[in-house]
Order: C-alpha cells, then structure tokens, then sequence
C-alpha cells in the first residue's frame, strides 16, 4: 500500500489536479488573469501544500498560468496580441511537424491518423467534452509520426493555448461561418497519409490560421476592449 506522502501517491495526485486546473482554465471557470488561491485549493482536495504546487508548476510551463514575485499565482491573461502569436507560432512549427510526420510515418501512423479522423467524424459538438478530446488526438495523431519529442511537446503547447481562446469565445449560430471543418479535417489527413507533404502542411496552416481569424473576430464583437 501507498503511504499518502511517497513520491508515488504525490505523484498521483499531482497530475490529477493539474488535470483539474487546466480543465478550468480552459471551461473559463477560472477566468483569465483570476488569482489562484493555493491555500483555497488545498482546503478543497485536501491535500498539503507540495503537490498542489507541482501542479500549478507544470501550468506555467505549459503556459496556463503566471506567477510573479509578491502577487503568486494566477491564470494567464488572454488578449488579441498573445492570440496573434500563438496562432503565428502554431502555424509555423505544427506545419514543420506534419511535414515531418509525412516523410517519416510508417503505416501505423497512417492507421492512427485515418483512425483519429473516423472517431472525430463520429463525435457530435453537442457532446462538447467528447469532442474536444477527439479534436486533440486527432491534431496530435497527425505530428505523432514526426520523431521529434520536444517539438510535439510545444504543438501540444500551442495547440492547447489557441483551444482555450477557442472554448473562451465560441461560435454562436448567429456569427455564421463559411468554413467546413469537416471537410478541412478530412483533406488534411488524406493528404497527409497519401504523403503529399507539401499539400498537406499548406491545409494544415490554412486551418490554423483561419481559427485566428475567426478567434480574432470574436473577440473584438464580443470584447471590444481587449488590447
């Protein structure tokens, strides 16, 4: 049996609450630039002080959450400025990372990115949990194939960061749109495992940066006052 202070059982609850926290962050339960009551925290899963510190720890490195000295913890801000350069930036190295994926994937990375796109076809939005996790595997399946941990690690990174924009401003019925997502989905991964990289990096930016657009514009309609 675990005691409740092994490196294990810290361990443990350390990912399930940084699972928790980011969950939140991205919901906008805990909204943008919210200060984040570590002794609050504790009281709720009661627990000591140092898991729930490596928790928030791995937060600011994925870019969630800011710390500074005399202020502590606090979720990170959102602005158009910090949206432009995370959609710039996943624009760039996601494209990099696909390209890679085309000219280095074996057939079971094939199998995975044709088997992420059936189970993200198959989700409905209106299970918004459900799909979102289907969302990610998919666009993770599709740079899995790169060989290239630490350049995976910062596409889930940014992928995350745009997400939250995304889930903080989502499309209502009346904004419209002339997007099939769908169908950007389907092209990308049909020109991926039929190794047309240069095609399939070309869809992949496109679909990036038309979120930011359309990101961009929700923000300025619904928060006209964010810098």
């Amino acid at each position: 049996m675990q005691d409740a202070s092994s490196p294990a059982r810290k361990a443990t609850l350390s990912s399930r609450i940084c699972a928790d926290l980011r969950a939140a962050i991205l919901r906008g339960d805990l909204a943008p630039a919210e200060k984040i009551n570590l002794d609050r925290l504790r009281e709720t899963y009661q627990i000591s002080i140092s898991p729930l510190r490596e928790a928030v720890s791995r937060l600011i490195a994925e870019g969630l959450v800011n710390f500074e000295d005399q202020r502590g913890y606090s979720v990170s801000p959102v602005s158009l400025a910090d949206l432009a350069e995370v959609t710039r930036l996943r624009g760039e190295l996601e494209t990099i990372a696909l390209g890679e994926a085309v000219n280095n994937g074996d057939l079971e990375w094939e199998s995975a990115v044709m088997g992420a796109l059936y189970r993200l076809s198959r989700t409905a939005k209106e299970t918004p949990d459900a799909w979102e996790e289907a969302h990610s595997a998919f666009h993770m399946a599709l740079i899995s194939g790169c060989g290239a941990p630490r350049l995976l690690q910062i596409c889930t990174m940014l992928r995350t960061l745009q997400d939250r924009y995304r889930r903080l401003w989502p499309m209502s019925p009346k904004d419209g749109t002339a997007r099939q997502i769908a169908e950007e989905h389907r092209a990308i991964a049909e020109a991926a495992t039929s190794r047309e990289a240069a095609r399939a990096t070309a869809l992949l930016r496109a679909h990036i940066e038309a979120t930011g657009t359309e990101l961009r514009a929700r923000m300025q309609a619904h928060s006209p006052a964010t810098p």
